[in-house]
C-alpha cells in the first residue's frame, strides 16, 4: 500500500520507535550473532572429536535441513496458538537443548539429536515471529521493518562467522554452546515482559467473512478467511491461489544464488587462491544482500519496488553467468555481491504475499515458504555439488546463474500476464 501523496515512507527510525518492533529485532539479533556462534562451536567440537570433514559437514547440515520438516510439520501452531506464547516456549525449549549439548561429556549421536530437535523447534519460532511483526506493524511500514530486520541479519552472521572462531578459541566450544542457551532464555524473558498478549489467530476470524486487500502490486482482492480445513489447511489455500504460487517462486530463486556459497572452496582452488581466499568469497554474497537489501528499501519507493520485482529477480543469476569467464579474485568477490545485491527484491516479494495472505493463515504461509526456501536451497546446493563432478566450479556457477535468470524471466512474465488479464489490475 503506498503511502498518501505528500507523506514521506516511513524510514528505520519510524519503525524501531514501536517498541514492540524494537524489542522483537534486538532479541533476533543476539539470538542469531548466538547461532552463529554455536556453528562455529559445533564444527570444532566435531571435527576435534572425529577429524572427519564428512561428518563435520554432516553437523553442520542438521543447523538448516530439519527446518524444512519443522516449518511444514510445526508450522500450523503458529496460527493455532497465540504467537507470543509460541515464541516464548520456543526460545525455553531451545534454551534447554542448548544448555544439555554443552555437557562437555556427551556422545556426538545424543549432540547431533538435540540439535535436530532444536532447528525443528526453530522453524515455527521463525514463522511466528514473521506472522507477528505483521500483525505490529501497519501495512506501509511492513516493508521497511522487513528491510532492516533483512540488512541486521545479514549483519549479525557476517558478526557471528567472524567472532565465533575468536569466541571458541577463548571461550572454548562448550562454552561457546552455553552462551547461545542463554541468548535464547533472554529472548524468551524480555519477550513475554514487553509483548502484549493477542489471542489466537484462527479463533479471531468469524467463519464465512471476508476482508479486501491491496499491495503495490496487485489489484484489490477478495480473500476468505474462514479458518483452514485440517491441520495442513493453510497450505493447501496458499498453493491454491496463483498469486501466492507465483510468490513462491520468486522467493525460491534463491535456491540458485546460494550455490556460490556452497561452492567457494572449489572455486579458490580454481582460482589457485588460499584458504583466505574461500573466507573473502564465503563474505561477498552476504555483504551484496546487505546493501542490496538497505537500497531496495531505503532508496525505492513502494510502487517502485513492485515494478521491479520482476526484473531484479531475472537479473540476480547474471553477474554469476559471468563467471564463466574465469575472472580473477577482486572481480569474482564483486560478482558474488552484485548477484546478492539484486536478491533485494525478496523485500517486495514477503511484503505482497503477507498483504495478499489472510492473517489467521499467515503463520503457516510463511512457514510454507521458509520450508520452500531451504528445500530449493538444498537442492539447488546439492545439484551444484553433482554438477561439479563434470564441470569447473566456475562453469557450476554459471549455470545456475543462467538458470536463476532464465526462471526469473519466465516468472516475469508470467507476473506481467496476470496483471494484465486483471482489468482493474493497478501498480499503486
Amino acid at each position: 500500500m503506498t503511502p498518501p501523496i505528500g507523506v514521506p515512507e516511513p524510514g528505520f527510525r519510524h519503525v524501531l520507535a514501536v517498541r514492540e518492533f524494537r524489542v522483537l529485532w534486538l532479541v533476533s539479533i543476539q539470538s542469531l550473532l548466538g547461532d552463529q556462534i554455536a556453528r562455529v562451536a559445533l564444527a570444532v567440537l566435531v571435527f576435534d572429536r572425529t577429524r572427519s570433514g564428512f561428518a563435520t559437514a554432516t553437523v553442520y547440515a542438521l543447523t538448516f535441513l530439519p527446518a524444512v520438516a519443522g516449518n511444514i510439520l510445526l508450522g500450523p501452531l503458529t496460527d493455532r496458538l497465540p504467537r507470543r506464547s509460541v515464541l516464548v516456549v520456543g526460545d525455553l525449549i531451545r534454551a534447554g537443548l542448548l544448555a544439555a549439548m554443552a555437557i562437555p561429556a556427551l556422545p556426538l549421536w545424543a549432540l547431533a539429536a538435540l540439535l535436530v530437535v532444536a532447528v525443528t523447534v526453530g522453524a515455527p519460532w521463525g514463522a511466528a515471529e514473521a506472522a507477528l511483526i505483521a500483525d505490529i506493524l501497519p501495512s506501509p511500514d511492513y516493508p521497511v521493518g522487513l528491510g532492516l530486520r533483512s540488512a541486521t541479519n545479514q549483519s549479525a552472521q557476517l558478526i557471528g562467522f567472524a567472532a565465533g572462531g575468536l569466541g571458541v578459541a577463548v571461550l572454548g566450544a562448550h562454552t561457546a554452546l552455553a552462551v547461545n542457551a542463554a541468548t535464547f532464555a533472554v529472548s524468551a524473558l524480555v519477550i513475554r515482559t514487553y509483548l502484549h498478549p493477542r489471542p489466537t489467530p484462527i479463533r479471531t476470524a468469524p467463519a464465512g467473512r471476508t476482508d479486501v486487500v491491496q499491495t503495490g502490486a496487485t489489484a484489490p482482492r477478495t480473500v476468505a478467511v474462514s479458518p483452514p480445513a485440517g491441520w495442513l489447511g493453510g497450505a493447501r489455500a496458499v498453493l491454491g491461489d496463483h498469486q501466492l504460487r507465483l510468490l513462491l517462486c520468486f522467493s525460491w530463486i534463491l535456491g540458485l544464488i546460494v550455490v556460490p556459497e556452497g561452492l567457494a572452496a572449489p572455486y579458490a582452488a580454481e582460482l589457485n587462491a588460499g584458504p583466505t581466499a574461500v573466507g573473502v568469497l564465503l563474505a561477498a554474497g552476504p555483504t551484496g544482500v546487505l546493501l542490496g537489501t538497505l537500497a531496495y528499501t531505503r532508496l525505492l519507493t513502494t510502487p517502485t519496488r513492485a515494478r521491479l520485482l520482476g526484473p531484479f529477480a531475472t537479473a540476480t543469476g547474471i553477474p554469476l553467468i559471468l563467471c564463466a569467464t574465469r575472472p580473477g579474485l577482486v572481480l569474482v568477490c564483486g560478482l558474488f555481491a552484485a548477484a546478492g545485491a539484486f536478491t533485494g527484491y525478496q523485500i517486495q516479494v514477503v511484503t505482497e504475499f503477507v498483504d495478499l495472505i489472510p492473517a489467521q493463515l499467515r503463520g503457516q504461509g510463511i512457514a510454507l515458504a521458509s520450508a520452500g526456501l531451504l528445500a530449493a536451497q538444498g537442492l539447488g546446493l546439492l545439484t551444484a555439488g553433482l554438477l561439479t563432478e563434470h564441470l569447473t566450479p566456475s562453469l557450476t556457477i554459471a549455470t545456475a546463474g543462467a538458470t536463476a535468470t532464465g526462471l526469473g524471466a519466465t516468472l516475469t512474465l508470467r507476473r506481467i500476464r496476470q496483471h494484465h488479464l486483471d482489468p482493474v489490475a493497478t501498480s499503486s
